[in-house]
Order: structure tokens, then C-alpha cells, then sequence
């Protein structure tokens, strides 16, 4: 292998980087349309099979059980939310606001039968679904 086929390796694998971090920006940042209407987010989500159930985790960091909203139907789970800015930053001047706010919205088509149970810790929802 000669220094120019690595050159290119390494040059390839940079590009495929970029190409997966401005994937992740685009789901956090560019609004989608919610079954509202509104515009809103979508929270990063991993989906796991085992032989009896899916178990769906979704990264919704500082926002209250009750700001979330959990539907299955036609085997469609929809959960959807709202984060809003923490009373602390009342009045203050946003300098860097990395962290979406507003109306988020997650839609994905699923195989199961029912949502046999839920649970919010550390700011990851995890849902396990019924085959």
C-alpha cells in the first residue's frame, strides 16, 4: 500500500465524519413538521430487537415526565414534548444555545403489538415494545 492509498483512506473516512456529525446537526436543528402542524425537533433515537420485544431509547435530557407524550398506534409510536428554558436563564442573553428548545415530535413505524413499559432516567426515555 503506498502513502497515497492511505492519504485517500484517511481522506474518505474524514469525509464520512463530516458527513455523520452534519447528519446529527440536521436532526436536531432543522425543524420538522410535527402531526401538529408545528415545527418542532426530533430526539436522537436507538431501537434494539430481541426475540419477544423492542426496547426504543430516546435521548430527552432535562425534560420533566410529564412534558412527554407517548402514543402507539397502527404500529406507529409517536412521542412528542415540549422543552422549555429553565426559569434560571430568565432575563439573561443567550451566548451558545446548542441544546434544542420548543415542541419536539419522533414518529417511527414499529412491528410491535403493544407498549408494555416506559421509564425516564438520566434524560433517557426507554420504552419496551411487544412483538
Amino acid at each position: 500500500m503506498g502513502k497515497g492509498d492511505l492519504a485517500e483512506r484517511m481522506w474518505a473516512e474524514a469525509l464520512a465524519t463530516l458527513e455523520r456529525a452534519e447528519r446529527l446537526q440536521r436532526q436536531f436543528f432543522l425543524p420538522a413538521q410535527a402531526t401538529s402542524g408545528r415545527s418542532c425537533w426530533a430526539p436522537p433515537t436507538d431501537v434494539f430487537e430481541s426475540a419477544s420485544e423492542f426496547v426504543v431509547l430516546i435521548a430527552l435530557p432535562g425534560i420533566a415526565a410529564e412534558r412527554i407524550e407517548v402514543d402507539f398506534d397502527a404500529q406507529v409510536l409517536t412521542v412528542r414534548g415540549e422543552r422549555r428554558f429553565p426559569d434560571a436563564v430568565a432575563g439573561t442573553t443567550i451566548r451558545r444555545l446548542e441544546i434544542p428548545q420548543g415542541c419536539f415530535e419522533r414518529r417511527l413505524a414499529i412491528a410491535a403489538r403493544k407498549l408494555l413499559r416506559s421509564s425516564l432516567d438520566n434524560g433517557c426515555l426507554t420504552l419496551v415494545l411487544a412483538k
